[in-house]
């Protein structure tokens, strides 16, 4: 069964997903709020500024808030934070925001996180993972012991997320989930959809969904010769709705520098309407 804005269920022992009332195209059913411990609790990924949703929070938790997380700091996954902390002091933990892209320039934990480190309340204990991509600011939580991973927008049932720089990268997108193989991940509680049940399938059909979508930049490329990234997106995501391209435009220029970076492709000016060809390799730059 799908999800809807509002349901409340519990996925694992002590883990619970109350979906935020913000339904949408770009966030599905709404922001998945998850509530860790049965008293106190961790709180990960507060969502929008709503007064309902923290409410129901609040309800959920019986205001036994030690402490809330944030994966990153889009506007759908942190405002919510300050109203919590405010209403139970609860320290606030994450990554601030960065000072590009679409952020919540709000959002102030009181206690940063860096890759390592970890959160106990009672007996649970989450380890932070720095994975940039989605964001730079971007941290998974692994609940120790139990294999199950909160990604926030690193990795989404139904659909895959937009990598948008200049604050998103593929290069570290990719560099990321090849990260996330490497640790003891089986289950995914996403940031938006249902849990994910078979985490390393699901990262291994991620990569090579970019890989693939990265070989056909290359094969467009080779077939326009010189284009701008209005006229390629047309041609790479010939696949996808039309209505999807203003937002594909994102990814395809994440592609593009990591090929321009792999030295695969080149430029002709930094700007917006730049033309984009592959390079010569026959006289590759020096």
């Amino acid at each position: 069964m799908p999800l809807t804005s509002g349901q409340y269920d519990e996925i694992a022992p002590g883990v619970r997903r109350l979906v935020a009332r913000n339904p949408g195209f770009m966030t599905g059913p709404g922001t998945n709020t998850y509530l860790v411990g049965n008293g106190p609790y961790v709180v990960i990924d507060p969502g929008p500024e709503d007064a309902v949703h923290v409410e129901r929070i609040l309800e959920k938790t019986g205001g036994r808030i030690d402490a809330v997380l944030a994966t990153h700091t889009h506007p759908d996954h942190s405002p919510a934070a300050g109203a919590l902390a405010q209403a139970t002091g609860a320290k606030v933990m994450g990554k601030p925001a960065p000072v590009h892209g679409r952020q919540d320039a709000e959002f102030a934990p009181s206690n940063v996180l860096n890759d390592g480190d970890r959160v106990t309340v009672g007996e649970h204990v989450l380890r932070a993972l720095h994975t940039p991509g989605h964001a730079s600011n971007h941290l998974c939580y692994l609940l120790e012991g139990t294999g199950l991973l909160f990604t926030g927008d690193h990795l989404m049932q139904g659909s895959t997320v937009v990598i948008s720089p200049p604050d998103g990268s593929m290069g570290d997108y990719l560099r990321s989930l090849a990260r996330l193989q490497k640790e003891s991940v089986s289950r995914i509680a996403p940031g938006h959809g249902l849990t994910i049940e078979d985490a390393q399938a699901e990262i291994v059909r991620i990569v090579a969904h970019r890989l693939q979508r990265e070989a056909k930049v290359v094969e467009r490329l080779e077939r326009a010769g010189t284009v701008n990234i209005d006229t390629l997106v047309v041609s790479v995501y010939d696949d996808v709705d039309p209505r999807l391209h203003p937002v594909a435009k994102g990814s395809l220029l994440a592609h593009l520098l990591k090929l321009e970076q792999d030295g695969r492709v080149v430029r002709d000016s930094p700007d917006a309407n730049a033309l984009w060809s592959l390079q010569n390799l026959s006289n590759p730059p020096r």
